[in-house]
């Protein structure tokens, strides 16, 4: 028995987002099936069609850029039948690249919402439990004064994650495997080799690794519907959830902060950590202000 992280990452290039956020959702083994074909219903009953038939698929910033509030609410609530039929010709006029009509744009904005708001539901119907770490946009360049051998060290954001991840794990006395977006090899064959840097030359890493298999996979996002539902959770994490006392008081898009706040903190691990001993409170979101200096 184990639980799976699907991660993925949103706010890296450092230019728009508020935050770097990494992370995504935990869900136990025997719910993975479940979820899967529960998605691709949705998928179906909210666009009439796979995405990936088109050349497309689940991500947040498709589902919820701000044009798709606006065209959402530019009608009426269309008929499901209509609104599939109306996001299929949508679909098919990008491949023939033909311009949508205003229906169609309504039709989709307002299946993108749903399938957006259907995720959490189906994350919330299976028990998923959501992990990740919050960096504010430019913080994440070391500062000249840092150790070039820092370069060559988990991050502490991936390290807060992990942390988070274990506690959950320990309480629950299972496995935990790590699923990651693919990126680029060389990229990738880097972070994995800090990662098992971590987990073999660290006592925390080796404490760790008790519970987290220290090997993660990487999988293309657009053939693992799982990973592109952590983009829509991390993707709305980024735009709408904060918590002050934790750091996080960066300008919300107050669309998606009423819609998916509230989901986000039912979804969000909430448990204990320890140290040294002492117990303390703990929560699968954190913000990591600073990467290269110790924190209490």
């Amino acid at each position: 028995m184990a639980w799976f992280l699907f991660m993925d990452e949103t706010g890296h290039d450092h230019k728009q987002m508020p935050y770097e956020v990494r992370g995504g959702f935990a869900l136990h083994d025997e719910a993975l099936w479940p979820l899967v074909k529960d998605a691709h219903a949705l998928e179906l009953e909210c666009f009439g069609a796979r995405l990936e038939d088109y050349k497309s698929e689940i991500k947040g910033e498709k589902l919820l850029k701000r044009e798709r509030f606006k065209h959402a609410a530019q009608m009426e609530e269309i008929a499901d039948t209509e609104r599939q039929q109306l996001c299929r010709a949508l679909l098919q006029g990008g491949l023939e690249k033909r311009s949508p009509t205003r229906a169609q744009l309504t039709a989709y904005g307002q299946a993108s919402l749903k399938m957006a708001e259907g995720i959490f539901n189906l994350l919330e119907r299976h028990k998923a439990r959501i992990f990740a770490t919050a960096v504010p946009r430019g913080a994440a360049a070391p500062p000249s004064s840092v150790d070039p051998k820092m370069e060559v060290i988990l991050r502490k954001d991936h390290t807060f994650l992990l942390e988070r991840f274990f506690y959950f794990l320990e309480k629950e006395r299972q496995m935990g495997i790590l699923v990651m977006d693919e990126v680029e090899k060389t990229e990738d064959r880097r972070f994995v080799s800090k990662l098992h840097s971590y987990f073999t030359k660290t006592s925390n890493g080796r404490e760790r690794a008790r519970w987290i298999v220290p090997s993660p996979f990487f999988v293309s996002s657009d053939m693992a519907l799982p990973v592109q539902m952590a983009d829509v959770v991390i993707y709305s994490l980024n735009w709408g959830f904060r918590h002050a006392g934790d750091g996080m008081t960066a300008p919300v898009r107050q669309e998606i902060a009423d819609r998916f706040a509230p989901r986000i903190e039912r979804l969000k691990w909430k448990g204990s950590g320890y140290d040294r001993s002492r117990a303390f409170p703990s929560f699968g979101i954190v913000c990591v202000p600073d990467l290269f200096t110790r924190r209490e």
